[in-house]
């Protein structure tokens, strides 16, 4: 029973102080683009920190890379749920390509906007051509990015194809590929799928019997070598298929 009492008043303290800094975040939202910065991309990452331990999600890196990792990368993972929207910030220095849609997301859109996330409309070709620029512009300021190439959230298996974004940038600019592969223990729970909403999902991680995220780091990829964004994206989809045999199969 003390033990019960002292989870739920840790909880309760976990929630009181993500949202006075949710509401400290938005507030500092509305300040012009020039004077945000960096500062405000490091307290959104803290955010994300703040929020994986209010859900408590017992989240776990494990390096699995023989070399260290490069100065400067294009993190790519696969994308079950919808806590990796939130995890990979709070443990990558990236800036992310999501959605169009998170923009419209009550507080949370505002505060991933300021926070220099990259938007873009997934059946657009014009708006995937603006995001396709962000990128690369990213990666000139010396940024790490963040991308989801199977294109959102396809199951807790890998799709049957990756999108060729993240590769087309890592062959113009000689970016390497940073590798990351996501395991939910409880695999069908924390899936993201119709017609489950934010909330739902927010709901299920903190109600889980199993509550362990475990994300796997492996070695980066340099494009150098590869014919195409095609071949490059192929090669590295191969990887995710070893990895889902060995931690999911």
């Amino acid at each position: 029973m003390l033990k019960f009492i002292a989870h739920s008043l840790w909880l309760l303290w976990c929630w009181l102080e993500l949202s006075v800094f949710t509401l400290a975040l938005y507030i500092l939202s509305w300040l012009p683009r020039p004077l945000a910065g960096k500062w405000y991309h490091t307290l959104s990452r803290i955010w994300c920190q703040f929020l994986i331990r209010a859900l408590g999600v017992d989240l776990r890196l494990h390096h699995k890379n023989k070399h260290d990792l490069p100065e400067q990368y294009i993190l790519i993972a696969n994308h079950p749920s919808a806590l990796e929207d939130f995890a990979i910030p709070a443990l990558f220095n990236v800036y992310p390509l999501a959605k169009e849609g998170v923009r419209r997301w009550f507080l949370i859109g505002r505060i991933s906007d300021k926070a220099q996330t990259i938007f873009v409309k997934r059946d657009d070709s014009a708006s995937r051509h603006a995001a396709l620029e962000s990128l690369l512009e990213a990666i000139k300021e010396g940024r790490n990015i963040a991308v989801f190439p199977e294109g959102g959230c396809k199951g807790r298996r890998i799709y049957s194809s990756f999108q060729t974004g993240a590769f087309d940038v890592a062959m113009q600019t000689g970016i390497p590929i940073l590798p990351v592969f996501l395991h939910y223990e409880d695999q069908e729970l924390f899936e993201w799928h119709a017609p489950h909403t934010l909330l739902h999902k927010f709901w299920h991680y903190m109600t889980a019997k199993n509550n362990r995220a475990n994300y796997y780091v492996f070695d980066a990829i340099s494009p150098d070598g590869f014919a195409d964004k095609t071949a490059f994206s192929e090669h590295v989809r191969e990887n995710y298929l070893h990895w889902q045999k060995r931690y999911l199969d």
